[in-house]
């Protein structure tokens, strides 16, 4: 398959004992430069595909079409391995077998299936976990829609944040049982609730954010965290590096005086110039 070495990179990494920090992905250009970058794995946010997609906040009104299309699109202009947050699965555990089929189909390396209550519960102002029970559902239809075994997939919980680090070993525990291949834990506040994890379950950990004095990347390997995020400050910057463009231009700079425009080279290597210019010279007939 296309992809299997894709998937087989994330599962190195997740077998692998070092702990890799991956590259926010969110589109085609973002993909191109962490690969050209040369970082292992790309990360595919729902914060940010919301951001990417629809220009909304992370309150769960992207489709599954939506997403899995962006999936599609970097998977095209890439060859790096993308870890995909899907979410909730976007509806029940039925619709959480779809997903994992459509985003396996665009190209994923590996998906998240969390066990946060999406959308919110009207006149719920804080998160929600949907039951032990219901969320177990949702990891084994996840596994059941998997075509290609080489997809990886990983379950998710929020309760270390939600309701204590005590529900997130016990929903671990469970979720490892149906047999995902990593666990991904948000809300870690200390040393002691990673270490309690890592005390009470045995597949790799991917670990998204956690305190300061908790990011040293040797720690972290030995606590058997294969993946780190570090959150999703490239598509903060582009936000901010447009509308500092914008703004000038509308303030009247003209374009040659503005400031922070890449490079012709960057540019140029970002879209893959070179192969575009060989290929209509090989099919088109035109001079290299």
């Amino acid at each position: 398959m296309a992809f299997r070495s894709r998937r087989e990179k994330l599962r190195s990494i997740l077998s692998g004992g070092v702990c890799v920090h991956p590259g926010s992905v969110y589109d085609a250009i973002s993909i191109r430069i962490a690969e050209d970058l040369g970082f292992s794995l790309g990360m595919f946010g729902g914060s940010v595909a919301s951001l990417a997609v629809l220009g909304d906040p992370d309150v769960t009104l992207i489709t599954l079409t939506e997403l899995a299309e962006q999936m599609r699109r970097m998977s095209r202009a890439a060859a790096l391995p993308v870890l995909v947050d899907a979410d909730h699965g976007y509806g029940n555990a039925l619709n959480v077998r779809r997903t994992v089929q459509e985003l396996e189909t665009a190209g994923a390396a590996g998906l998240t299936i969390e066990d946060t209550l999406l959308p919110a519960a009207f006149g719920e102002a804080k998160a929600q976990l949907i039951s032990l029970e219901e969320g177990v559902g949702k990891m084994k239809a996840a596994l059941d829609g998997r075509g290609d075994p080489s997809l990886v997939i990983i379950g998710r919980t929020g309760a270390a944040s939600i309701t204590s680090i005590d529900d997130a070993i016990r929903r671990a525990r469970a979720y490892e049982a149906t047999g995902v291949d990593a666990l991904f834990f948000t809300g870690i506040k200390s040393r002691a609730e990673l270490g309690a994890i890592v005390a009470a379950t045995h597949l790799p950990i991917v670990l998204g954010g956690a305190p300061e004095d908790m990011n040293a990347i040797d720690y972290l390997a030995g606590q058997r965290v294969r993946i780190a995020l570090q959150g999703h400050a490239p598509i903060a910057a582009a936000t901010q590096a447009v509308y500092e463009v914008q703004k000038a231009l509308r303030d009247g700079t003209p374009p040659k005086n503005l400031k922070g425009l890449p490079s012709s080279e960057l540019t140029s290597r970002v879209m893959r110039e070179a192969d575009v210019k060989a290929r209509s010279a090989d099919f088109l007939g035109l001079k290299k």
